[in-house]
């Protein structure tokens, strides 16, 4: 089992800058490459980015290239998004994962097996 709790959301200007964090506990946390969801008021949920097991290769959606930033501290077992130039489009439940799938294709919730409770951005024009 991995514990994902995440931190960080709140409400910003459009333009404006929010950096969350995931804190992951129970399994070891290097194992997982780790992704990062939002899901706005009726709408699915939809990938906004993935971080390889070791950090060292990152993937985006196209909507969020260039504003936003995946990092990882294995040794603080913690994710990171850094979000920058927000739009009020970016408003949603951001949520981590674990990816415990790597057959297929990571853009799909299905290939991650453990997720945190969410936290909410709210961007503000």
């Amino acid at each position: 089992q991995v514990q994902l709790v995440e931190s960080g959301g709140g409400l910003v200007q459009a333009g404006g800058s929010l950096r969350l964090s995931c804190a992951a506990s129970g399994r070891t946390f290097s194992n997982y490459a780790m992704g990062w969801f939002r899901q706005a008021p009726g709408k699915e949920r939809e990938f906004v980015g993935r971080i390889s097991r070791s950090g060292g290769n990152t993937d985006y959606a196209d909507s969020v290239k260039g504003r936003f930033t995946i990092s990882r501290d294995n040794a603080k077992n913690t994710v990171y998004l850094q979000m920058s130039s927000l739009k009020p489009e970016d408003t949603a439940v951001y949520y981590c994962a674990a990816q415990t799938d790597y057959s297929g294709n990571y853009y799909y919730t299905r290939q991650y097996g453990y997720w945190g409770q969410g936290t909410q951005v709210t961007v503000s024009s």
